[in-house]
């Protein structure tokens, strides 16, 4: 009797933490859903507050522009120099001056870079000898940049930037990945 009783517990023990676990799974993923669209909320709105500004929209040092950037995302002062310039997929790879780093800005997500290496036709595979977005190490720094962490005219300096610095026209990049290695 008390063998039976023992299997019942264990057994309602084990449904209720599987249920609190696919509860949990279903919370985060509501969660993330909700995460996204604020983003895409406070992006418009940031959009729509700097359209006055936006007219009078230019960048005169692209280089130094991207080293505020990357200033501002790690802290500390970075001398960056572009060593390659990929057209497909859109790759700037940077080095630090003494080339104990190396940066790599491009608009793919890490999601949809995974995405690229999983796929049997992916776009990345006919660059594969020197696209370096197939050779990131494991341990890579990824940080997102945008106008909700970048300022509000970020979105609109950024194809000017990548212009001057790639020679690359681009309609719209209203974010940038940054992957950040040893160099």
């Amino acid at each position: 009797m008390e063998i039976i009783l023992a299997i019942v517990v264990a057994s309602a023990v084990i449904f209720f933490g599987a249920l609190i676990s696919m509860g949990n799974e279903r919370q985060r993923r509501a969660i993330d859903g909700l995460r996204e669209q604020i983003v895409l909320w406070a992006m418009q709105d940031l959009r729509i507050k700097r359209e006055s500004l936006a007219r009078d929209v230019h960048v005169d040092d692209p280089l130094g522009w991207l080293n505020r950037l990357t200033t501002n995302v790690l802290g500390r002062n970075v001398d960056l120099q572009v060593t390659e310039v990929f057209e497909r997929p859109q790759v700037l790879s940077c080095t630090t001056r003494d080339g104990s780093e190396k940066f790599i800005f491009t608009p793919i997500s890490p999601r949809e870079i995974r995405a690229m290496k999983q796929s049997k036709h992916s776009p990345l595979f006919q660059y594969a000898n020197q696209n370096p977005l197939l050779s990131l190490p494991k341990d890579v720094t990824v940080l997102e940049c945008s106008i909700l962490n970048h300022g509000m005219l970020f979105d609109l300096e950024l194809p000017l930037v990548w212009k001057g610095l790639t020679s690359q026209v681009v309609e719209q990049m209203d974010r940038i990945w940054v992957y950040i290695s040893a160099g």
